[in-house]
């Protein structure tokens, strides 16, 4: 039998040896830089982003400069600068159609461009602010945000076909997949709204004010697990909802001034991206949502992009103290 002088010895000989293994693992970061993308003479306010999956390409808006960026996604390298628009926002591909859609928040329009030669096919009056724009891929229609409501839009003739009308003006909605719901955010100062509206009939079927949080702005669902995630500023929080009831199920302390958060359902993480500086990323285990890691950017960078197909996180760095504006690559481990 050994003596406890031998097994003392032992067991610190071991603890060292699992230290010095542990200690010779590298560390991974759920986010890893792998690219940046300078932005040419592109001055201002960046807004949202969208990803062409046909032809590799990102659109940028770049609503300071009144110019949608062009990048090509394949070789992370900037391709065009695209005039001619008003405050353009909100992004989004009607690959059905071959085509991009472009919100214009100062006149209020929803432009439609070709895919391929970026000509402009066609322009339509929306309402007040046009921002936030989706493509529902089962329907083939786009949906727009403005003053008064949702407006869905049919890509192949410009017309509106219906309204869902909201009091104010929406910020982030999201689309569900395997329903005929849409969940929109209202942001306010005192008071603070998800608005549920039902597509088929274009009517509010549910408001809910229990946030926990106030001026909510970007939003993401998990629709496996009934959740909606919407990011606040005031404070600074992200908050998860039950998709059914809407009751608050948890929140969490996370970057300022985000105005883009997005679900990475392979790896339960939640990307906040935040005007601080920052994103955050955000790990679920079940009800439990904590930070796992904080990646520094650049003050401004408050949108992004995520494309779950290529595990990539984009975000968009507007120009500030003489340094240019630019796209930042990032790789999820």
């Amino acid at each position: 039998m050994h003596s406890p002088t031998l097994r003392n010895a032992i067991v610190i000989l071991l603890a060292a040896l699992l230290s010095s293994a542990a200690q010779a693992q590298p560390s991974r970061e759920p986010l890893k830089q792998i690219a940046t993308i300078a932005l040419p003479n592109v001055a201002g306010r960046i807004d949202h982003l969208a990803f062409d999956a046909q032809h590799q390409r990102l659109f940028v808006a770049a609503l300071g400069n009144d110019t949608v960026e062009v990048v090509d996604a394949a070789r992370n390298a900037h391709l065009k600068s695209l005039p001619g628009f008003h405050e353009p926002q909100g992004i989004a591909v009607a690959s059905d159609f071959g085509a991009i859609a472009v919100a214009n928040g100062d006149t209020g329009t929803l432009q439609l461009l070709d895919a391929e030669t970026f000509a402009t096919r066609w322009t339509v009056d929306i309402g007040g602010d046009a921002d936030n724009v989706r493509y529902d891929s089962a329907t083939k229609e786009l949906y727009v945000a403005a003053e008064g409501g949702l407006y869905r839009v049919d890509p192949q003739s410009g017309k509106v076909t219906k309204t869902i009308p909201i009091d104010g003006h929406p910020e982030s909605f999201q689309l569900e997949v395997g329903g005929k719901r849409v969940f929109a955010n209202l942001p306010g100062v005192v008071s603070s709204q998800i608005v549920v509206g039902d597509r088929e009939s274009g009517s509010v079927v549910a408001r809910w004010s229990s946030l926990g949080c106030r001026s909510n702005y970007p939003m993401a669902l998990d629709e496996m697990a009934m959740r909606v995630f919407i990011g606040c500023r005031l404070p600074a929080r992200l908050a998860a909802l039950d998709s059914g009831s809407g009751d608050l199920k948890t929140s969490v302390d996370s970057v300022g001034d985000t105005d883009d958060l997005f679900f990475d359902a392979a790896r339960q993480h939640i990307y906040v991206i935040g005007g601080e500086g920052f994103v955050d990323v955000l790990q679920r285990h079940g009800e439990t949502i904590e930070r796992v890691a904080r990646v520094a950017t650049r003050a401004g960078a408050r949108t992004g992009l995520w494309v779950a197909t290529t595990s990539s996180l984009y975000v968009a760095v507007p120009a500030r103290d003489r340094q240019g504006a630019e796209v930042r690559v990032f790789e999820a481990e």
